[in-house]
């Protein structure tokens, strides 16, 4: 048995194939950025879910592609967390940009691929190997155009009384925004930037509002200048995006990319379906 992880730092979607390709169970856990969680944390999170902690010894394989796995610290750390908990399992840890690799770029193709989700990120992939011009800091420094940016920038708007008063009177009704309740999720519990990304369905909801799209056109505008635009040929290759961001915002994805001449390639909401087609392939 196979155990295919697409996680991101909200979630994690899982799919365990047999050797054919059959699909034997999916499942859901939170997010196993490793950045973010310890091991207790994480062991935590795969026994929650009976699926997994039920086949743990059952699994041959475990491919796993996550947030927060992008230097050789944080992978080494998740694999020997995972090794221990998948005791007769091969491990291999890869960025989730992998994932959104070989889930949007045929074989061989040249791409720069995107995730907008919770947080972002962007990558170069000359048809076999992934470049990145940007090391990333995490949410805090980074992560122009995702989710836990653009719940911020609504905190923010709601606290300094510069969102309308119409959307402000929704936001307050449609979320828990007492001082004391933010700062508890911001500073005491696991996972901020995940608590922040939660506010982005609210701006999506809203997105045809002069408020909302002051904030999309920014942060767009940002991870084209400060991502995309790292790679010279930009201009000359597709560029995929995976993500909840990019999925419910392609349209204004689109115009911002036009202006810059980027031609837009696949945009997916996650890309755990083609990571099947890939490793049936590559088995």
């Amino acid at each position: 048995m196979k155990l295919l992880v697409d996680s991101g730092s909200t979630k994690a979607d899982w799919i365990a194939i047999d050797d054919n390709g059959k699909v034997l169970f999916t499942t859901q856990t939170l997010g196993l950025n490793p950045e973010v969680l310890n091991k207790e944390e994480i062991i935590s999170r795969l026994e929650d879910k009976f699926d997994i902690s039920h086949n743990k010894l059952k699994a041959s394989h475990l491919y796993f592609y996550g947030a927060g796995c992008g230097t050789d610290r944080m992978k080494l750390f998740l694999a020997e967390v995972f090794q221990g908990y998948f005791k007769k399992a091969y491990i291999s840890v890869h960025e989730d940009t992998y994932a959104a690799v070989y889930a949007t770029t045929p074989k061989n193709e040249k791409a720069i691929v995107c995730i907008l989700g919770t947080g972002s990120n962007c990558s170069y992939f000359d048809g076999s190997v992934l470049h990145q011009k940007v090391q990333s800091l995490g949410y805090i420094a980074m992560d122009d155009c995702s989710g836990n940016r653009f719940g911020r920038h609504l905190l923010r708007g709601f606290y300094f009384n510069q969102m309308p008063g119409d959307l402000a009177k929704e936001f307050q009704e449609e979320y828990n925004v007492e001082p004391d309740y933010v700062k508890h999720n911001l500073y005491k519990e696991p996972n901020p930037n995940a608590y922040l990304a939660t506010f982005a369905k609210f701006l999506i909801k809203h997105k045809d509002t002069d408020f909302c799209q002051k904030y999309i056109h920014q942060e767009m505008e940002d991870f084209v200048e400060n991502y995309i635009k790292q790679f010279e040929n930009y201009k000359e290759v597709p560029v995929h995006f995976i993500g909840s961001i990019a999925f419910y915002l392609k349209e204004e994805l689109e115009i911002v990319l036009h202006k810059h001449q980027i031609k837009i390639g696949n945009v997916l909401r996650r890309p755990i379906d083609g990571l099947i087609a890939y490793h049936i392939l590559n088995k």
